[in-house]
């Protein structure tokens, strides 16, 4: 049985463009149905987050209108409630990437504030990308992509192909014209780009040994990419 490291974001605010923090966290289908699938198929499940902290799942993930009704959302609730390994994770910080089969980033707008500026998580993405390492990372995840700059300032996945959640996304979940900056934009910035499918459907895009996907609808199939890249 392998190990698959799930690296989450320790906060739970995004702070906008006027200064006010939005709450917020991981979502909770993007963390729940790759969990079910790599538990599933036999792997261990390690949590880790910047500091240790035991991660905040966004509310609004766990709202009836995100999950298609109430009886769904009590549903992942409840499988939320199930996954121990989310209330005893380890550092970030003291995580070797060499113990792990795969590296698995779930969204929410969370990793937009620690992730996307966190240098440990930057270090570890470079490593994986060069190591060969399966690596998920999917929906609002991918600004982590934007801490993975080597010494000459250059991002590591540039020139890689991702999805991502989009501008589009944003702007119809009714946050675009508050934040300080766009996802899309910004990975656009830094040399990667960004295949945006149609909003809210499923959309993942493999490229090497990177496997991304666009939304929370995309979480499922993204975990089925990278369990195939594990045999």
């Amino acid at each position: 049985m392998s190990k698959i490291l799930f690296v989450m974001t320790g906060v739970d605010y995004w702070t906008l463009a006027d200064g006010t923090k939005h709450p917020t966290g991981f979502w909770a289908e993007e963390a729940v149905a790759p969990y079910e699938a790599f538990k599933a198929a036999g792997h261990e499940i390690v949590v880790a987050t910047p500091g240790g902290v035991v991660p905040t799942v966004d509310k609004a993930s766990l709202a009836a209108e995100a999950n298609g009704g109430q009886e769904n959302a009590d549903a992942i609730a409840a499988k939320l409630a199930a996954m121990s390994e989310l209330r005893h994770p380890v550092r970030l910080e003291d995580v070797d990437l060499a113990d792990y089969a795969a590296v698995f980033y779930p969204g929410g707008h969370g990793p937009m504030e620690d992730l996307a500026v966190d240098a440990t998580s930057g270090r570890l993405l470079i490593d994986a990308l060069a190591a060969g390492t399966p690596l998920g990372v999917v929906c609002h995840a991918p600004a982590a992509l934007l801490a993975a700059t080597g010494e000459d300032g250059a991002n590591a996945f540039a020139g890689y192909q991702v999805a991502a959640f989009t501008n589009a996304e944003e702007t119809q979940a009714g946050l675009a014209d508050r934040a300080k900056w766009l996802l899309q934009d910004r990975l656009t910035e830094a040399g990667v780009r960004v295949r945006a499918g149609e909003p809210w459907a499923p959309n993942v895009v493999v490229d090497r040994n990177l496997v991304t996907g666009q939304n929370p609808a995309s979480s499922a199939p993204l975990a089925a990419e990278l369990l195939k890249k594990l045999g």
